[in-house]
């Protein structure tokens, strides 16, 4: 992961409406093995979030100014710390305007994974340990917590440059039950969501099971399909990544490579041609099974309580919607 520019500045306030004091750093941090460690622990941990959303700038304004510095310093009009320091400014500003936000370390970093570069903007905290040092004593400790991660973004600077049709190159950690008290870092970085993360994901999933139910397939070979979509897009929220369709498409039936995207675009779903999959839905995502006696029933987790009920009193389930194929199957036989 090459860093190409990394910083850090402090923010020291509480969130009891006193004021926000900025502690700036002149210089960049100079590349080495503890800062590639923290950008990918920092990573990881974004990636393992729950609840981020996606999105794009605003337009340039007063209000929505980090857009225009971030410019400027691809551009090479500013230098990374001149444009961090302004940013962080601006910050600072926005904190003081927000009477329960708390201060931090305000990292920027402009790395690269593969292809693509990107630009990290997180606040982060410390928590209290303990330590053994060298001569044995346990002393105080404290270490960036990043499994208390918060407030963090991640543009793409390379979809933000190159496609500007783009709804998704910016994401953000939301707020957990509709808190505001975030609200104040999404404006910091200029960002409207673009992308329903959890509802494209949904209709990714509604897509593949009416696929899985056209195809008519063996429960086995429907089983095997849906771990095969689970485990890509699980691999892909975990590298920070978005689904791609015909990438997905050719994993689900590798003698059809193109059968599940084609039939996502001849139904038009109205899906992206990549998705930001969300893990929670993800999670919920699985089929129940069940085979005796010459009958075999199985269903996906999310159509319980929809189209599936279940009796536990009385040991029944009521499918409502049939599939038209048993449907017709038992019309014929009824004739």
């Amino acid at each position: 992961m090459p860093i190409r520019h990394c910083i850090v500045h402090l923010i020291d306030k509480k969130p009891d409406g006193s004021p926000a004091v900025l502690h700036a750093r002149d210089t960049e941090l100079a590349t080495s093995d503890a800062i590639e460690n923290l950008l990918a622990d920092l990573n990881d941990s974004y990636n393992a979030k729950q609840g981020k959303a996606w999105g794009f700038f605003h337009g340039e304004s007063g209000a929505y100014p980090l857009s225009g510095w971030l410019k400027q310093y691809l551009d090479q009009e500013k230098d990374f710390t001149a444009f961090s320091r302004v940013a962080v400014e601006h910050l600072q500003k926005l904190m003081e305007e927000s009477n329960l936000s708390t201060g931090g370390h305000i990292l920027f970093a402009h790395y690269q994974q593969g292809m693509t570069e990107y630009l990290a903007i997180a606040l982060l905290h410390h928590s209290e340990g303990v330590a053994v040092n060298a001569e044995l004593d346990v002393t105080p400790s404290r270490h960036l917590d990043l499994g208390q991660l918060h407030l963090a973004a991640r543009i793409n600077l390379s979809e933000w440059k190159n496609n500007q049709n783009s709804k998704q190159y910016i994401s953000f950690i939301k707020g957990k039950n509709g808190k505001k008290v975030s609200d104040y870092f999404r404006d910091f970085i200029g960002c409207q969501e673009g992308v329903d993360g959890p509802g494209e994901t949904r209709t990714l999933l509604k897509a593949f099971s009416d696929f899985v139910e056209s195809e008519d397939l063996p429960e086995e070979s429907a089983r095997e399909k849906t771990q095969t979509l689970v485990d890509y897009a699980t691999t892909q929220t975990k590298l920070g990544e978005p689904v791609t369709l015909e990438e997905l498409s050719s994993l689900i039936d590798e003698d059809r490579p193109k059968a599940f995207y084609d039939h996502i675009r001849n139904k038009d779903y109205g899906l992206s041609p990549e998705i930001p999959a969300d893990k929670r839905t993800l999670n919920q995502f699985r089929r129940f099974t069940g085979r005796a006696e010459g009958l075999s029933i199985s269903f996906e987790a999310h159509l319980l309580g929809d189209r599936v009920e279940y009796d536990e009193a009385a040991g029944t389930l009521i499918i409502k919607g049939l599939p038209t194929t048993l449907v017709d199957q038992l019309k014929r036989r009824k004739d």
